[in-house]
């Protein structure tokens, strides 16, 4: 047995075919389904560790990136897809895998038009509540169709869509606060605001929180994920702020946060002031209130049309980019954590939206297609 998994540009489309493929090596193992083979086909590997931990091949193959405003790498991309969908059937021909999981995105344009080509069965899962454009186009022949938000239906053909939430990677789906406070060298008396921004960080929320840091700090502790690419700008700039200033010793800026930093951070948290992606569905599965702050020009709004849907639950605020100011954001966090109340309301409701089994049932229907396509 042979499935193919493709996405990629972003952790938002690679982490959560990570947690399908987690769960098709458990369902697989438990079905005494011997010899299955699985494919990564994007134009980056995105995380080579998680590919080898779990035994997946990574099929390389250009893809082109169409942006929605004129610039001239689009000519330039052109050619790279052109290219893509020639390397993709080719490489698609040579491993004829049983079914395509396509988590869209970019890049996992050549495999699912390949997939097409060859009558391979393919499952789509849709992230965010306005589905992307090749996702819309792939759900016209794909074999089904999930989605994380019951928004997204209207968009798709109903009668193959399925509402199974968002796949989460099994090692982080929940919090760990037995030694959370000692890992990150914090007291219990103080709360702890955890910072998201997404896999590249957010440089507009990275600003408005060191801009804040004096205050915030002699109140709270901040764990404050900050981009890779960020990471060293935010390092000198709140030095800078916090110069001559004890409470530094309550921030912990971090570059990325691993499993066990996400965990850790999950069980330590107060709130979390985050984007409106994907994330949204671990803050939920942690059970911890939140402040979303989404793009403000996302592809079709979708960050902003997530936010409100999710805060429509109960379980978070929104401040919109056009609204966020320092007093802002401050007097937003200080509204919620000297609520316990509606800190207890919006945790309950966090947890009710969550969708612990979403990479269980797409990975089912995974298995379910490629042993009736074998």
């Amino acid at each position: 047995m042979k499935i193919l998994l493709t996405g990629g540009g972003t952790g938002g489309h690679f982490y959560p075919l990570i947690a399908i493929a987690e769960k098709l090596i458990e369902s697989a193992d438990k079905q005494k389904i011997i010899n299955m083979k699985l494919y990564y086909m994007s134009d980056a590997p995105y995380d080579k560790r998680m590919l080898f931990e779990n035994s997946i091949t990574y099929v390389q193959i250009p893809a082109g990136k169409m942006r929605l405003y004129f610039s001239l790498k689009n000519i330039s991309d052109l050619f790279k897809t052109a290219t893509g969908m020639f390397f993709g059937l080719l490489s698609m021909f040579f491993i004829y895998p049983d079914v395509v999981i396509s988590k869209g995105g970019y890049a996992a344009f050549p495999a699912v038009f390949a997939a097409k080509l060859l009558r391979i069965p393919v499952i789509v899962h849709e992230s965010d509540s306005f589905p992307g454009k090749l996702n819309i186009w792939t759900a016209k022949f794909a074999k089904k169709v999930a989605i994380s938000w019951p928004e997204a239906v209207e968009y798709l053909p109903k009668e193959k869509t399925a509402l199974t939430g968002q796949p989460i990677r099994k090692n982080i789906l929940h919090g760990d606060s037995v030694g959370a406070l000692e890992f990150f060298k914090f007291n219990k008396d103080l709360p702890i605001i955890l910072i998201l921004g997404g896999s590249q960080g957010a440089e507009i929320i990275n600003n408005i929180f060191i801009e804040t840091l004096p205050e915030l700090l002699s109140k709270y502790q901040i764990i404050h994920q900050t981009g890779i690419n960020n990471i060293n700008d935010v390092l000198g700039r709140s030095k800078l702020v916090m110069e001559n200033n004890n409470n530094i010793s309550r921030y912990a800026p971090l570059p990325y946060l691993n499993n066990l930093a996400t965990r850790m951070a999950a069980g330590a948290a107060t709130i979390v002031v985050s984007r409106a992606g994907s994330t949204i569905f671990e803050i939920a599965s942690w059970g911890i209130p939140s402040i979303i702050i989404p793009i403000t020009n996302s592809n079709g709004d979708h960050q902003r049309k997530n936010a409100y849907n999710y805060a429509r639950t109960g379980a978070c605020e929104v401040i919109d980019e056009s609204n966020l100011t320092p007093h802002v954001l401050v007097s937003e966090i200080d509204k919620l954590i000297n609520d316990s109340n509606k800190l207890l309301k919006m945790k309950e409701s966090a947890l009710s939206f969550a969708s612990p089994l979403a990479a269980e049932k797409i990975a089912e229907e995974a298995l379910s297609i490629a042993l009736s396509h074998e």
